[in-house]
């Protein structure tokens, strides 16, 4: 079920009827890790570049060759601090997308169910903003175990996976459902919704191709969804169209 629903989603990425969302995603993604690069840069050479400076005034020939490892070890660190933002990013762009997706999928894909209800957009912002803080928080917990040796990367694709499945799912499943209804759907199948939240987050951790997180994350929850309701009859009665 996880497999087809993400393959489905595969499909959708460069589907006909989704190029225009492909590109705004796409684009909008590269804008913001665009200016979160030069906002991390901007405040390393104003504050961390300065207090390595001062405890060389007087500059020796030798700390040339230190200043470089110390530039290298910097670029790399901001790298990688861009790649842990990369999943709240996504959280904050699935927000203002997600119905433009879901409503492509629903239609191509399941013109016989009803359809979904676009939530307005200051509630989705909300909502993505509120998401937005706890994948920082849960990234941060995640780069305090780092220096775990075998436990850095599974606790990054542990709290990526649970938290993106999390808020993707409860974003499909809102347009179609009543909150208090889709959030007990989301905890009958939250088993699955783990699983499908890891998908995402392997494909979150492929460079260049996780880029299109959002829209990736968007197209497989909505087909999970969809699969989930048809698997539960007691959540699907009043899904489908008459």
């Amino acid at each position: 079920m996880i497999f087809d629903a993400a393959l489905a989603s595969l499909n959708n990425l460069f589907a006909p009827e989704t190029r225009a969302v492909f590109w705004k995603v796409l684009g909008l993604t590269i804008a913001a890790l665009a200016g979160l690069w030069l906002a991390l840069r901007e405040t390393f050479i104003l504050y961390l570049w300065p207090w390595f400076a001062s405890f060389f005034p007087e500059m020796p020939e030798w700390t040339g060759w230190l200043t470089l490892l110390f530039g290298i070890a910097a670029s790399i660190g901001l790298a990688f601090a861009l790649a842990l933002l990369l999943a709240p990013i996504t959280a904050i762009i699935a927000g203002l997308f997600l119905d433009d997706v879901a409503e492509v999928v629903e239609k191509r894909d399941y013109p016989a169910d009803k359809p979904g209800v676009a939530m307005p957009m200051g509630d989705a912002i909300l909502q993505s903003l509120q998401f937005f803080g706890i994948v920082i928080l849960g990234n941060a917990i995640a780069l305090l175990m780092l220096f775990i040796p075998g436990v850095n990367m599974v606790a990054f694709f542990l709290v990526n996976g649970y938290l993106l499945g999390r808020e993707f799912f409860e974003f499909a499943a809102l347009r179609l459902r009543p909150k208090a209804e889709a959030l007990a759907f989301r905890a009958k199948h939250s088993g699955t919704i783990f699983l499908a939240g890891l998908v995402i987050a392997v494909f979150l951790a492929i460079p260049v191709l996780n880029l299109l997180t959002p829209l990736f994350a968007a197209g497989l929850m909505v087909h999970l969804h969809k699969k989930l309701t048809l698997r539960d009859p007691s959540f699907a009665s009043n899904l489908i169209r008459q």
